[in-house]
């Protein structure tokens, strides 16, 4: 009888897992078995890693508890850029290599980005409401319009897709500033980016967009001190991950006009109650985690994934390993 690699996939938001196992038969041959986990819940997901030789995750949660069921397990690939989903430190204790895919959204990420900027800045929803009631005598926003050009945006995390907002907010001849604390002293930035103490940013920019991992460093990095530093006409655009803004500070920041409105594809929790205070704010716009998504992102994204997991069951050194030190001990030998 052939080997039997099983290999669980926790949970996808696309509309079927074919891309995915086309590519591990074609990486494996015949004798893969993929599970799907029927929810993401830490009883399942441990109770079917148990027997499994690879996890495939996207935003479930890889808990401790999950690592450590995963006896057979030989390599936990995430479906996207982030890690914070997955017990990386119990992986890596237990030899588990950790796949991701830093690189495959980033023209989608920093195209969100920008659209909720243009959409406060051309205030695109009030004005759709008003000419949907019939109001075309030039209503008045209740942001007055600005021009773009020459007002500024402040990028926190210059990694893949904030170098991707600041050359698409260049182009639209705003004025760039950056913060990022693993930004070398001496890297050379392109014309009309400069580099700037987060205090400054916050005070000088008219958009604040957030690029930054979600870790210990990052977590509630903008919470009431830096809101009282932006200034009131100013708004922050969230296409990251949502605890890296204090929920409860920015709403206290929006209901008491410190600054002048949210953009948010990500919030603190993954799915937010039909009552969440923020979306009873007329100065927030709201969009379901979906700024990764295109139709060539997401194949790209399935087949990547799969590739990375055959990489590693296959000896081979992945693209992308999130967790170099687990190569000493790992639980399969990479070159």
């Amino acid at each position: 009888m052939p080997t039997i690699t099983r290999i669980l996939i926790t949970d996808f938001v696309w509309p079927s897992t074919a891309p995915e196992r086309e590519a591990l038969v074609a990486g494996l041959g015949d004798g893969v078995e993929v599970v799907e986990a029927p929810d993401g819940s830490e009883a399942t997901l441990a109770a079917l890693a148990v027997d499994c030789d690879a996890i495939m995750t996207c935003f479930a949660q890889v808990t401790p508890a999950v690592v450590r069921a995963a006896e057979k397990c030989r390599v936990i690939s995430r479906y996207g850029v982030g890690v914070d989903n997955i017990a990386v430190d119990v992986a890596t204790e237990l030899g588990i290599p950790v796949t991701y895919v830093p690189d495959y959204c980033v023209d989608e990420v920093s195209d969100h980005a920008m659209a909720l900027l243009l959409t406060w800045n051309r205030q695109v929803g009030f004005y759709d409401g008003v000419a949907k009631a019939g109001r075309w005598e030039g209503t008045p926003s209740p942001h007055p319009l600005t021009r773009l050009r020459g007002q500024t945006i402040g990028i926190l995390g210059f990694g893949r897709i904030g170098r991707a907002v600041a050359d698409k907010a260049r182009a639209f001849g705003l004025a760039v500033l950056v913060f990022d604390p693993y930004l070398p002293a001496d890297a050379t930035l392109p014309d009309g980016v400069s580099p700037a103490a987060m205090d400054d940013l916050l005070a000088e920019s008219d958009y604040v967009t957030v690029h930054t991992p979600l870790n210990e460093q990052t977590r509630g990095l903008v919470g009431a001190a830096e809101f009282q530093r932006m200034k009131s006409s100013a708004y922050i655009i969230n296409c990251a991950r949502g605890p890296i803004i204090d929920e409860p500070a920015l709403i206290d920041a929006l209901r008491d006009e410190q600054i002048a409105g949210a953009g948010l594809d990500v919030m603190e929790s993954s799915a937010p109650p039909a009552d969440h205070p923020l979306f009873g704010m007329g100065n927030v716009i709201v969009t379901p985690h979906v700024a990764f998504l295109s139709q060539q992102s997401v194949l790209e994204l399935e087949v990547r994934t799969a590739k990375a997991t055959v990489d590693v069951l296959q000896g081979r050194m992945p693209e992308f390993l999130v967790n170099p030190a687990v190569l000493p001990h790992s639980r399969v030998s990479l070159s």
